[in-house]
């Protein structure tokens, strides 16, 4: 009778909306992937993608559970043993670059190969693993302990203790986010600079700082600008007409580059417009997108459900981001309170990069869209992150007994 009273009283404190907003997610993200069934490569299965995105969910979730289980209390020092373990697979990507430098693209370790110019996987049969997805999720909790662990007895916040703070953070940070852009993989590394500095900005740093950081930024984009628009030969060869300079000039000077480097963002751009209110229903293929399962999977389904569609699934993306916040506000304990910030920082980063280069207002990174896209290693690292979320949740439900409104 009593274990019967204290699961009640447990379930009282799990955090049912988030849990289901997830799941809405997952029901949305299949119905995306099988609406871009004829859009899909010849070489690709659509049905197999389907089962996959299930397999990937259902991992995801048990993951989630046994995280749950568990608890927090010993998070970091599992976090520390996979930073390890994905250094050690980074590093093996690395040297799998050398080795097709040397011999030849043909040439590989056992179950790594280069992807559209990136050397970022591991294929098994079956499945692959990218080890930077799970190195993102990492990375946040390293980060939020070395906060919390400078943080504690301070009573004021200097601009050496601040740049003591930074030494900690980069000697984790950097080492993995110089081998994930080796790779090249520059989406990624700009994921982990956005939850570290988002993460820095709420752990107490002089605001100085992040003046700072805003000026550089403003005068980067603006220097960029002007380059761009006033020197644009001079630019280009400067940058040695890099395919990230391709994406760019795709991006500001799309309708001169319909037929190459501005062709995905047009076609696009053309199904969402053309789709009107309900779109033009499911598997439609009145325009042909490129990589319509994971970067442009927000166009493949406004131009099968039109505004109806995109709404729906920016909705669910700030019901998502709100469920976060929540918890943050909520939250008692600064260690899981900074993790949750991180993982709220790089989901915000990552939907507004993802529906921002699709509608034009963002250059094209390959950045996917989180629990929508197609893809496993971006799945099961988010949800065992959430597992991590839904046990900060459950302590802040126990500790103030707080509803949703």
């Amino acid at each position: 009778m009593k274990q019967e009273l204290s699961r009640v009283k447990e379930a009282k404190h799990f955090d049912f909306l988030l849990i289901g907003v997830i799941f809405v997610m997952f029901l949305t993200s299949l119905v995306a992937i099988y609406s871009a069934f004829p859009l899909l490569p010849a070489y690709l299965s659509g049905t197999k993608l389907i089962a996959q995105q299930i397999m990937w969910y259902v991992l995801g979730f048990i993951a989630l559970g046994v995280i749950m289980f568990n608890g927090n209390d010993n998070i970091y020092d599992f976090a520390k043993i996979g930073y390890w373990i994905l250094m050690g697979a980074l590093v093996l990507l690395l040297i799998n670059q050398g080795v097709n430098r040397i011999f030849g693209d043909s040439v590989n370790l056992p179950f790594i190969h280069s992807t559209n110019g990136a050397t970022s996987w591991f294929y098994f049969p079956g499945f692959s693993i990218q080890p930077s997805e799970f190195m993102k999720i990492i990375l946040i909790i390293i980060v939020a302990n070395i906060i919390n662990e400078h943080n504690k007895d301070k009573t004021e916040f200097t601009f050496q203790s601040d740049f003591e703070l930074f030494i900690k953070i980069g000697k984790w940070a950097v080492p993995p986010m110089l081998l994930i852009l080796i790779q090249p993989d520059t989406g990624v590394v700009i994921i982990i600079a956005i939850s570290i500095l988002i993460m820095l900005m709420c752990s107490g740093i002089r605001r100085e700082w992040i003046l700072v950081g805003l000026s550089i930024l403003v005068v980067g984009v603006a220097l960029f600008l002007y380059l761009y628009y006033y020197h644009n030969a001079d630019f280009i060869a400067m940058m040695g007409g890099s395919y990230k300079v391709k994406r760019i000039t795709g991006w500001l000077s799309t309708e001169n580059y319909i037929q190459s480097d501005g062709n995905q963002l047009y076609t696009a751009l053309l199904a969402l417009g053309s789709a009107g209110i309900f779109g033009y229903g499911l598997q439609a293929k009145v325009v042909t997108i490129l990589e319509p399962q994971t970067d442009f999977i927000f166009a493949v389904f406004g131009q099968s459900f039109g505004l109806i569609g995109t709404l729906l699934i920016i909705a669910l993306c700030i019901m998502l981001d709100y469920c976060l916040y929540r918890i943050i506000i909520r939250s008692r304990n600064t260690f899981e309170k900074l993790i949750v910030i991180g993982i709220l920082g790089i989901l915000l980063f990552q939907q507004i990069q993802n529906i921002g280069m699709i509608i034009g207002l963002l250059p094209i990174t390959g950045i996917t869209l989180p629990f929508i896209s197609y893809g496993g290693s971006s799945i099961l690292s988010y949800l065992l992150a959430f597992g991590i979320v839904m046990n900060t949740s459950a302590k802040a439900r126990r500790s103030s007994d707080y509803k949703y409104e």
